[in-house]
């Protein structure tokens, strides 16, 4: 969960994690910890035609939600970080 400090929501004030509730690090409007952000818009052939949904997970609950995973997750090193 996101909120924002201005109308235009360009100024980020405070993450949320959607599953346990941690109140992640927000610094300047930059996020100062490992965290996943979700963003999905439903299209058709779906039960959810036209829906988006959004939500953010602390780094732990990320972990835990792959592990469950029965394929797991591709992980792809990256030399530098923009």
């Amino acid at each position: 969960m996101r909120n924002y400090t201005d109308e235009n929501r360009q100024i980020l004030s405070k993450v949320v994690c959607n599953r346990c509730g941690k109140e992640l690090t927000v610094e300047s409007g930059i996020v100062k910890e490992g965290y996943f952000q979700g963003n999905n818009l439903f299209g058709y052939f779906s039960n959810k035609d036209g829906v988006k949904h959004s939500f953010d997970l602390c780094e732990e609950c990320y972990d835990k939600m792959i592990k469950s995973f029965v394929i797991p997750v591709e992980e792809e090193e990256v030399k530098e970080l923009l």
